[in-house]
């Protein structure tokens, strides 16, 4: 239940704090006040004026790094470990056994209903596309992308492993189906093999083919060797690939040798690459040995990236699924946990941008604004600062979209109970 009411119409909220760096401003957060018009859009000061009493207040998120097919399989295809493995090999059997596009829409519909309670705007996610999933789950996601129309933007990515990867095999069509799809963005999974450059080349040629941009899920390990996100950084260059290109978790910079480590991040800042960290997911997963306790967080080196210029976001990643046994698609537990696995809460003070205009950005989504004239989509939370926000999930938040208090009533799980029937 939102903490208080707000009125109708057009009015003034006074006496509200919001960060700086969102307001193009140097320092932490400033005292300040927020307009709306009566047509949901920020405004010059209206005469009825509501003190805030310093609540602390955000634009809505920006998700870039979700799996919507993924979500809520848990109750009926748990992961068996808590592995890695152990997560692919449960999700693969389960989608050979249930992704009819029925099932992949209720579940992607249920996620949205919960993002869109919590007050994200923006949402990327990735589609597992080896065929025949690909011509099932787009179709799908391009109803939702219309039917979601002006509440939730929405963009897809197709997944598939760098193995299943051929310049003229079925990732052709699979690339002409994202080609096809509005804001359609092609991606892989990159882990060593071989001839993993001459895929790279491939790829970036399938892509620059069909103008499209590129997400790839790279070096999800703990193993320093894994260092894919090199060859990524390095074939980019070498094929002048000028699209966007975004990489996910690149966990194993967190264990390689610092100065290797570093000297990557070097080219990946040259060729100008969006990173988005999935702290919540990778936790879960990195490191995990049954009756060993983990010693690595699996994080990314965001710091050192922030500090090249490389523009850092961080996203929900999975949710009740075999990668991810929790979450709600709620960012503002995303900005909590990352804040404290990745020690975001000292050193700098525009974190928050990795949560809002940084991911929105790299994906190409409208940038959040608090400019007069910007549609009034807001979070307003109870907390006065950043200590008071972290301390507490603010469930009790308010979340304006045009200016209007949305009904924040999360969908209940009984609604799936349904799909998680198994014959086991």
């Amino acid at each position: 239940m939102d903490y208080r009411a707000l009125p109708s119409g057009a009015y003034t909220l006074s006496n509200v704090h919001v960060p700086a760096c969102l307001l193009g401003q140097d320092g932490d957060l400033v005292l300040t006040e927020i307009s709306i018009d009566a047509q949901g859009a920020l405004s010059e000061p209206q005469p009825i004026a509501i003190d805030m009493e310093g609540a602390l207040v955000l634009p809505c998120f920006t998700d870039m790094h979700t799996h919507l097919d993924k979500g809520h399989i848990w109750p009926r295809s748990p992961n068996p470990d808590g592995t890695f493995m152990g997560a692919l090999t449960t999700v693969g059997a389960d989608r050979v056994a249930s992704w009819s596009a029925e099932d992949v829409r209720a579940r992607m519909e249920f996620s949205l209903r919960c993002a869109y309670a919590h007050g994200t705007r923006a949402i990327r996610t990735h589609l597992d596309s080896i065929p025949p999933q690909d011509g099932i789950s787009f179709p799908v996601f391009s109803e939702l992308q219309a039917d979601w129309a002006g509440r939730i933007d929405l963009q897809a990515v197709c997944l598939i492993g760098c193995d299943h990867f051929s310049s003229g095999g079925p990732f052709k069509e699979t690339a002409d189906i994202v080609a096809r799809t509005k804001g359609g963005v092609l991606g892989m999974v990159t882990y060593p093999v071989p001839d993993l450059d001459d895929r790279l080349r491939g790829f970036f040629a399938l892509a620059a083919e069909r103008g499209l941009a590129a997400d790839f899920h790279v070096d999800e390990t703990m193993d320093p060797s894994s260092e894919t996100l090199r060859s990524i950084a390095k074939i980019a260059a070498e094929v002048g690939f000028d699209a966007p290109i975004t990489v996910g978790h690149c966990c194993s910079l967190s264990t390689q040798e610092e100065a290797r480590a570093l000297d990557t991040l070097d080219l990946v800042a040259k060729q100008g690459i969006n990173v988005v960290s999935l702290p919540l997911c990778n936790l879960y997963l990195q490191d995990r040995h049954s009756g060993r306790t983990p010693r690595g967080r699996g994080i990314t080196l965001v710091h050192e990236m922030v500090e090249r210029g490389i523009p850092v976001s961080f996203a929900s990643d999975n949710t009740r699924d075999p990668f991810y046994a929790y979450g709600d698609m709620d960012m503002i537990e995303v900005m909590r946990e990352a804040t404290r696995i990745g020690h975001l809460d000292h050193g700098r003070s525009d974190w928050v941008r990795a949560f809002t205009a940084t991911p929105a950005a790299s994906c190409g989504f409208d940038a959040p604004s608090f400019a007069v004239g910007a549609p009034a989509d807001l979070v307003i939370t109870r907390a006065r600062n950043w200590n008071e926000f972290f301390a507490r999930p603010q469930s009790d938040r308010i979340v304006l979209r045009g200016g209007e208090p949305i009904d924040r009533t999360l969908p209940d799980y009984a609604e799936l109970d349904a799909l998680m029937e198994t014959d086991t």
